[in-house]
């Protein structure tokens, strides 16, 4: 399947998102869970360390994958979701995993203040392809009463959801909105990408155009595609503010740096170099956590064929942006939503991306 990088509601409604698009601060710092549960991480380890073992190293893989499966993170994401409350499972051999981060290290951000990035990464039966549904970070939605009966029970941003109740919360605020069961969930620091991308020696990236970072040391992106150390693709995936839409433009960023690293690493290169194999495998290792019953051995199993041409980066139908009282939001398209998170149930998702471009 071609790749589809940032299939927006805009596109298929003909509704151009709002320059006014703007980022969030979802909630009192006060209200945060403690330091310890709170997500540090953005990509799904899998998807990232998988292709080691579909690249022509799959003993080699299997091995890194093995250390990483001993010492990664593990967060309790279902224990605390009541189980009447959540979506039935229709197709029983797609998988549905949520994807949750932040980046620790971007300077526009105060500390440990939200989830920045929200993917519900669908695996179709057979698990030869991926549809990789971004969700703004801003899109209004009711959000389920927490645990401690504090917080929730109200329409607010989505990235709330995890201030106020950690990945429990965010599990059943994402349920909700879209009617999709998740199987699992993982959590990725996009500031570690650094580490990962450098260990690749960097990655190629096309910028759609040219334009100045508004942080230091103030990077001039060319238009075209180009070579990124860490750094920079770091400090590209940050960029909104030049851009008339906003944080789509950071989604279609991080999207293309993602798609990026998935290339690199499934070139087969990385395990010609046993050092740079190392320090790929550790920088992953450090920035990601998954949920207790997510084997990353079996994931990376599964997965084994999938390679980034048969991926397709989707982001959430929405109507645009506007504002409820002082808050800039994102509004869902709930019409469009429903359509396309019924075939997300269905596994059924081409049928319904063919359907819109007719």
């Amino acid at each position: 399947m071609p790749i589809r990088e940032n299939v927006t509601a805009a596109d298929r409604a003909g509704v151009a998102p709002d320059p006014q698009a703007g980022s969030a601060q979802p909630a009192n710092p006060d209200d945060r869970p403690p330091r310890r549960r709170r997500a540090r991480k953005i990509v799904l380890i899998s998807l990232l360390v998988l292709v080691l073992i579909g690249a022509g190293g799959a003993t080699a893989g299997a091995l890194y994958l093995r250390s990483v499966e001993k010492n990664v993170d593990r967060v309790e994401a279902f224990t605390d979701v009541p189980e009447q409350s959540r979506p039935q499972v229709v197709a029983r051999e797609a998988e549905n995993i949520l994807i949750l981060g932040s980046d620790s290290r971007d300077p526009e951000e105060t500390a440990g203040s939200r989830t920045d990035t929200i993917i519900v990464a669908h695996l179709p039966a057979g698990h030869k392809s991926a549809q990789l549904i971004s969700i703004p970070r801003d899109t209004w939605v009711p959000i389920p009463k927490s645990k401690d009966g504090r917080h929730g029970g109200r329409e607010a941003k989505i990235n709330a959801a995890y201030a106020w109740g950690g990945v429990p919360l965010m599990v059943q605020t994402v349920e909700k909105f879209t009617g999709v069961r998740i199987d699992h969930v993982a959590l990725v620091d996009f500031g570690g990408f650094k580490d990962i991308i450098d260990a690749l020696g960097g990655i190629d990236v096309n910028s759609e155009k040219t334009f100045t970072s508004i942080h230091p040391p103030y990077r001039t992106f060319k238009q075209g595609m180009q070579r990124m150390d860490g750094e920079a693709a770091l400090d590209y995936s940050r960029q909104r503010k030049q851009f008339p839409d906003g944080d789509f433009a950071r989604i279609r960023h991080q999207q293309q740096v993602i798609k990026a690293i998935l290339d690199k690493a499934a070139s087969g290169g990385i395990l010609a170099s046993p050092t740079r194999l190392n320090d790929f495998v550790t920088a992953t290792s450090k920035s990601v956590s998954v949920d207790q019953e997510m084997s990353l051995l079996s994931t990376a199993s599964d997965l084994r064929g999938l390679r980034s041409g048969n991926l397709t980066f989707i982001t959430s139908p929405t109507k645009g942006t506007g504002r409820v009282g002082t808050e800039s939001v994102v509004f869902a398209d709930t019409e469009r939503a429903r359509t396309f998170y019924d075939a997300v149930r269905r596994d059924d998702v081409p049928t319904v991306l063919e359907g819109a471009t007719k």
